[in-house]
């Protein structure tokens, strides 16, 4: 026992606990894999490649091995479409369409795209999609009878129902979200996280996979309908992220980035005064044990290895959101255009 205890002491210092070494990336390389005059805000991984959705009714996916695009525009009845939400599972893929009719669908069996959801109100406006497994899946968007929006699937996505008022948090007039990169919900296992905007900046949580609903305040700038959570990812049940600001201000960098550590019930500021400014994504890099982060918007690409207390701006290369395949590599997109990026 003394032996095996001087080894640990000599190795690790303490048994069990490796020292961390935090990347200190400096560049990115941009590598674009695809150029149109599409803006695109919603991505998804899609077993190695990428799946994306976008505006002029345009959808595809990147196959990473072939390095080739394909792109398909959705017609119905003759409407003019924006998605701005997307999400996949192991057999399928989901896009959503922003404003009046809401438009959601999914991969059919004949491996076309099939239309199970729609939705028609003065108000509706859809922001983001995920899915806790293959069969259950989320997503959010505007109030519109007094409640945010969110509509759930158990069966794969052949049906979605949207909750009742009474199931949800009483909403704020003037709260709602930004459908700016399909980060407005996070989710890890069961637990469920949407983020919003406006009137009031909150976190609405729940624990059992949309079925009970808590409301957490959080410190993010908020008051003014431009001004709010932008987007939030968790690396684990307790240590989350959420970014914003106001994207009319862009530069402004005071009271739009905050941590948790306690799974959302509080939040605290970080990196006051320092740059980014506005982003409109953020992303914890997997595997680095919620140390380091990615922020990214039109005015360019932020790094944090220290839980986002301190920031670089590592490149000025607009994206409106990115998702990481591993802790150097990340597919990201904006207007006109999908990039894979290396972070070195």
């Amino acid at each position: 026992m003394k032996k095996i205890g001087i080894i640990c002491l000599l190795v690790l210092i303490s048994c069990g606990k490796e020292k961390f070494e935090p990347h200190n990336y400096t560049e990115v390389f941009v590598d674009q894999v695809y150029s149109d005059s599409v803006s695109i805000r919603a991505i998804t991984l899609m077993d190695g490649n990428l799946g994306f959705a976008g505006s002029k009714n345009t959808y595809g996916i990147y196959n990473a091995a072939q390095k080739s695009v394909v792109t398909q525009q959705m017609e119905q009845d003759s409407l003019a479409m924006e998605f701005r939400a997307v999400a996949s599972t192991n057999t399928d893929f989901y896009m959503l369409t922003v404003a009046s009719p809401a438009l959601l669908y999914k991969t059919g069996d004949q491996g076309k795209m099939e239309l199970v959801y729609r939705e028609e109100h003065e108000k509706v406006f859809y922001d983001a999609m995920e899915f806790w497994n293959n069969q259950e899946g989320i997503a959010m968007g505007d109030p519109t009878d007094g409640c945010l929006s969110v509509i759930v699937t158990r069966d794969g996505g052949q049906h979605w129902n949207k909750l009742s008022c009474d199931v949800l948090p009483e909403g704020v007039e003037g709260e709602a979200a930004f459908a700016a990169s399909d980060t407005n919900i996070a989710v890890v296992g069961d637990h469920t996280w949407i983020v919003t905007g406006g009137k009031k900046a909150c976190v609405f949580y729940s624990p059992d996979k949309a079925v009970t609903w808590q409301i957490f305040e959080t410190p993010i700038i908020q008051g003014e309908p431009t001004q709010g959570i932008y987007s939030v990812d968790f690396y684990d049940k307790d240590n989350g992220f959420i970014i914003g600001g106001d994207y009319t201000k862009p530069n402004g960098n005071t009271a739009n980035k905050a941590i948790t550590s306690d799974g959302g019930k509080t939040w605290q500021l970080v990196g006051q005064g320092q740059d980014p400014g506005y982003r409109s994504c953020v992303q914890y890099l997997p595997g680095r044990k919620a140390e380091e982060l990615v922020a990214v918007g039109f005015k360019g690409i932020s790094f944090s290895n220290n839980k986002g207390k301190d920031w670089k701006q590592i490149s000025e290369e607009p994206f409106y959101t990115i998702r990481f395949i591993n802790d150097s590599t990340a597919f990201a997109a904006g207007k006109n255009r999908i990039a894979k990026l290396t972070f070195r």
